[in-house]
């Protein structure tokens, strides 16, 4: 499940602005028409301008707060264009985006929570950045990826829900699992899909003021934790059914761009480490491990992919990023004794040091993971 979001980047935000958001840095902030400070303390969010010019702008953000912070890019109803989570007290981001002209708004989050302070800005003039053609060829085929994946989980859900169905607790728990791969593949880009992720992968946590909990995980707590299955988890069970036919018509269309896939995929590392390592995002069935591996799957076909313009860019970072895929693919075999099955692990039997040590594999990933979305645009800007 990716972070709950205030809202989904639809067709037009994503032809509006592509994101670039590059690495954690200590160094001072650049200066020029293009740079908008945003300074983020607990009770403001401070930006050095309210008027630039549109085409490629970069943010850098600092928090001088003395909480972990967010910072937003919204459209006027609230869209998400763009954002930065999990920004300590005391450290600087930058994100580089690609913005067209328009109205925005640009909000921080002091403690991750709320609607966050806002500060209106605008893009005025400015044209966009040329794209390199081999991106839009490595676009085609992560969308056709993705594709493939949502057809292919479709029949291993309606299996899940069939048992849920028929009351079947046993055979619900073997189908759970499989029926997510295909869906944690494809979540580097889970925002492209609209408000798909939040009705089949929020877990109870997650959930926003007045939502319905539906999907995967209220079923897992029933199954696991429960051990029964009622009347309205049947009923959810068809929902579910419901949300990921709806999920596998909209691939297609999805607006897929490669700074999502390269942003996606570092964004989806860190859900690992928050939310995978820890045992919080299956944590009634443990079946972590799954969901881990196919997260890092996806993560890499998105890198193969761009792979190409990266290298000629940035030759180091391609062979840092070769190196620590492979490193983290070799620690999760550890977890099966099959590598070409999903039978991993149950969480609750992987101790603390083990833990540990696949936190310190998925960290050494995202920190160059964090710079392919800018090697990827360098070429194109």
């Amino acid at each position: 499940m990716r972070a709950v979001r205030l809202s989904l980047v639809t067709a037009t935000a994503v032809a509006a602005l592509t994101a670039v958001t590059g690495c954690t840095e200590k160094g001072s902030t650049g200066a020029g028409d293009r740079v908008i400070d945003v300074t983020a303390t607990d009770s403001k969010c401070e930006v050095s301008k309210k008027e630039f010019p549109a085409g490629h702008v970069e943010l850098a953000i600092e928090n001088k707060g003395s909480k972990v912070t967010e910072v937003y890019v919204l459209f006027p109803d609230d869209r998400i264009v763009t954002e930065r989570e999990n920004i300590g007290p005391g450290t600087k981001h930058k994100v580089t985006a690609e913005v067209k002209a328009g109205d925005y708004t640009i909000a921080c989050k002091p403690g991750m929570k709320g609607d966050g302070i806002r500060q209106a800005v605008k893009a005025t003039g400015g044209t966009a950045a040329k794209r390199d053609p081999r991106l839009d060829s490595a676009v085609a085929a992560y969308r056709q990826y993705a594709q493939e994946q949502a057809d292919a989980t479709l029949p291993l859900a309606k299996t899940f829900a069939a048992a849920v169905k028929a009351g079947d607790v046993e055979a619900a728990k073997k189908a759970y699992a499989p029926s997510r791969i295909g869906w944690e593949r494809t979540e580097p880009v889970a925002e492209s899909f609209g408000t798909i992720d939040p009705k089949v992968d929020v877990r109870e946590d997650g959930l926003e003021g007045g939502q319905k909990w539906t999907g995967w995980h209220r079923l897992e707590k029933s199954l696991w934790q429960d051990k029964k299955i009622t009347a309205e988890d049947k009923t959810l069970a068809d929902q579910l059914i419901t949300d990921l036919t709806d999920w596998q018509k909209r691939v297609g269309k999805a607006d897929i761009t490669p700074t999502s896939m390269a942003n996606g995929a570092k964004e989806l590392l860190d859900e690992v480490a928050t939310g995978k390592v820890t045992g919080e995002e299956e944590r009634y069935s443990h079946t972590d491990l799954v969901d881990f591996k196919a997260n890092v799957e996806g993560a890499e076909k998105s890198y193969e992919l761009l792979k190409p313009v990266a290298q000629e860019n940035d030759a180091a970072l391609v062979t840092e990023l070769d190196k620590q895929f492979a490193a983290l693919n070799t620690l999760l075999d550890k977890y099966r004794a099959d590598k070409t099955s999903y039978d991993f692990t149950s969480y609750d039997k992987v101790g603390d040091a083990e833990r540990k040590q696949l936190s310190d594999g998925v960290n050494a990933l995202a920190e160059p993971l964090s710079k392919l979305a800018a090697a990827v645009v360098t070429k194109s800007s």
